[in-house]
Order: C-alpha cells, then sequence, then structure tokens
C-alpha cells in the first residue's frame, strides 16, 4: 500500500505549558483540512489515525509538561496513503494440520473371494442323532455245538395243562372278538356273563325298550331272556356285580295285552320269575318289562331309558 507523508515542524517554547500541545492540534486540524485535495480517500480510513495522534500528543503533551526546556521540537504526521496495485501471487504455503476424522463412508462391493485357510481345532462332539432304521438281516453264522443232553421230563401233566391253555386261549379271543364286533364302543361294555349255551352282554348305555332290541338285533342277538332259572340266576347275579338296581329283559305284551311273550315270540308257558302282584299294569301303558337285582320281574312302561343285557346264542359267536 502506497503512503504518504506530511511532516510539520513546530517551534515552541517549552516553558510555555501547554502551548505545545495547542500549536500540534492545530497543525493537525490544518493538516486534516487540506484534506479536501485528496477527495479519493475514505473517512474511514482517516479516522483510526488521527485517534491514534491525539493520544500521542495529549501523552507527549502531558510528559513534556514537566519540563522546563526552550529547546525546540519537531513534529511528523504520517497520513496512510491510498490503496496499492495487487501483489504477485506468493509461494505454496507448508501443509497445514491433519483435520478431524470425517463420517464413515457407504459400504464397498464385496471383494474377490480369498484363498482357503488353514483347518482349525476339532470341536466338541455333538448331540447324539436319532435312531436310525433297522438294516437288513445279515448273513447266517455258521452252526453252533451241541448242547448237552436235558432231563427226560414226564410230558403228560404238562400235555394236559397245555390243552386247557389252549381252550382258555380260544376262548379268550372269541369274547375279544365278539366285543370288537359287537359294540362300537368298549367303554359302554361293563362286563360278559356266559353259561353252557348263552352269552350274555351288559350295556351300560341308556336306552328306551325298542331301541335296546334294534341295537342288540343288530349284533345278532335279542334282549335278555331267562327261559330257566339258571340263565335268571345269572343274569341277576351280572346286574348286582355292575352296581345296578335294574335292567330291560326280552319280555313284553305290545302285541296283545296281558300276554306276554319273549322278544323271539316264543311264549313263556314253562318259566316265570315276576314279582308278587305283577304284572298289574298300574299306568295302562306298562308294556315291557324289567328284571331286579334281586331276579324278580315287573312290567313297566317302554318308553323311559334305562340299562338292558343282550343275550346271545354261543354258537354263533
Amino acid at each position: 500500500m502506497k503512503s504518504f507523508e506530511k511532516t510539520t515542524s513546530v517551534q515552541a517554547p517549552v516553558n510555555s505549558q501547554g502551548q505545545f500541545g495547542k500549536i500540534v492540534k492545530l497543525k493537525l486540524l490544518a493538516a486534516l483540512g487540506s484534506g479536501k485535495q485528496h477527495k479519493r480517500m475514505r473517512a474511514e480510513e482517516l479516522m483510526p489515525c488521527v485517534l491514534i495522534t491525539l493520544l500521542g500528543l495529549t501523552l507527549m503533551e502531558s510528559a513534556h509538561g514537566q519540563h522546563m526546556s526552550d529547546e525546540p521540537c519537531s513534529v511528523q504526521i504520517l497520513v496512510p496513503g491510498l490503496k496499492g496495485e495487487p501483489g504477485e501471487r506468493g509461494e505454496k504455503g507448508a501443509p497445514g494440520r491433519p483435520g478431524r476424522v470425517g463420517p464413515l463412508g457407504e459400504i464397498g462391493h464385496t471383494g474377490v473371494k480369498g484363498h482357503k485357510g488353514i483347518m482349525g481345532r476339532y470341536g466338541k462332539m455333538g448331540p447324539c442323532g436319532i435312531k436310525g432304521l433297522k438294516g437288513d438281516m445279515g448273513d447266517p453264522g455258521p452252526m453252533g455245538l451241541n448242547g448237552d443232553p436235558g432231563v427226560p421230563c414226564e410230558c403228560t401233566p404238562l400235555r394236559k395243562m397245555i390243552g386247557e391253555m389252549d381252550i382258555l386261549v380260544a376262548q379268550l379271543s372269541n369274547e375279544m372278538k365278539f366285543i370288537k364286533t359287537a359294540l362300537p364302543s368298549p367303554a359302554a361294555v361293563a362286563g360278559i356273563k356266559e353259561t353252557d349255551s348263552k352269552v350274555y352282554l351288559l350295556v351300560k348305555e341308556e336306552k328306551r325298550y325298542t331301541d335296546a332290541e334294534v341295537y342288540c338285533q343288530g349284533r345278532g342277538g335279542h334282549l335278555a331272556m331267562p327261559k330257566d332259572e339258571g340263565a335268571n340266576a345269572a343274569i341277576a347275579g351280572y346286574i348286582t356285580e355292575a352296581g345296578l338296581s335294574r335292567v330291560y329283559i326280552g319280555i313284553n305284551d305290545i302285541d296283545r295285552e296281558g300276554h306276554f311273550t319273549y322278544v323271539d315270540r316264543s311264549p313263556m308257558s314253562t318259566f316265570s320269575k315276576w314279582r308278587e302282584g305283577e304284572p298289574n299294569n298300574a299306568y295302562r301303558d306298562e308294556d315291557c318289562a324289567e328284571m331286579m337285582a334281586a331276579g324278580d320281574w315287573t312290567d313297566v312302561a317302554c318308553h323311559p331309558t334305562m340299562y338292558f343285557v343282550c343275550e346271545f346264542d354261543k354258537d354263533s359267536v
């Protein structure tokens, strides 16, 4: 930046206290007044210089006031010049300090697959797997050595026992087959009783008389028909063992009032077990029969529901 220098010499007796400062101030004001010749200078560029100069004169005035000397002094006033032309571009400076760490960039593309590494250490043994399927049968092995001779046995008693067991197994097999075919739900069967010629099945499923007979017929039988004392006692004991008080039996007078027959329409000519005063048709609709736990019979209506006993021929089971 270019500057111009204006020098003003002031001759003043120092012994005149305050005169030096006044003279400088007047000279400065005169210089500022002549600033009209420099119209291109801006007021804001001159104001700091003016204030600094006034401050310096004031300090000089207070300092020189203590000396009583007649020597003159010279004051130089430096006024900033006009703004110069831009200079040449300087040399490249030294590198600055490293800046702060920037934000994370975006995830790059997947790199090329690396080479296969060396095998790691063996891990712990895993849990046992699921049991596999049974394999194929292997080849027959060589024949073993002959065993020691056995002890002679008495075979006659054993053969008799084996024969009896075979008969029991056959009976049980027939009964199981009968239960599977006779009833859809074995849970409804209270048990099975049999005599020399009959098989009795107590059904713990309440039904009306006609529905119970249809149920038994659908499985190859009828409602129980006690035609002798032995059969009647067997059915009565069956009822007692099951903890029941009464069941339907296959006796009725539906076809002809007062003339009771079995459900297979055979007549009751040789055996009956009516309770005293029965049958009485007390409510004028007692056309069916029930057996009590004691083994005696009473006539009842056919529409109530109760448990019942089915009868099957042993030869057909």
